[in-house]
């Protein structure tokens, strides 16, 4: 997987950059065909000190690009909730495409038990 790192106002430490690449691979193993990620970290010294810092992570799969954002009072949090996020979402969507096939051999087994009828 491909990852591009961009930062606002924030210092980019190795520490921060090993956190950002252990939450990816553990991503990359909920989905392996995600092509490409986008993470973005930003300090917004405007903002309430509890949401100073936020995340924002785009996974680029087969589809619709997954997105999620948060924002916390500390940067690793921040990072650890919008991952977090982003498992929901490629959960939820393995789970529609299980469900769907499910679905789909149902109904042939309906089918087949009326004709045997």
């Amino acid at each position: 997987m491909k990852l591009i790192l961009s930062t606002h106002n924030v210092t980019l430490t190795k520490a921060i950059e090993d956190h950002i690449l252990d939450k990816l691979d553990k991503l990359e193993h909920f989905d392996r065909f995600a092509i490409n990620a986008r993470v973005t970290l930003e300090r917004d010294n405007d903002r309430a000190p509890e949401r100073q810092f936020s995340c924002s992570l785009r996974l680029a799969v087969r589809g619709p690009d997954l997105f999620a954002e948060d924002r916390e009072a500390d940067l690793y949090a921040a990072i650890d909730l919008a991952v977090k996020k982003i498992e929901q979402q490629i959960r939820k969507r393995h789970n529609k495409r299980k469900t769907h096939k499910h679905k789909d051999a149902a109904k042939l087994k309906s089918v087949r038990r009326a004709a045997g009828v």
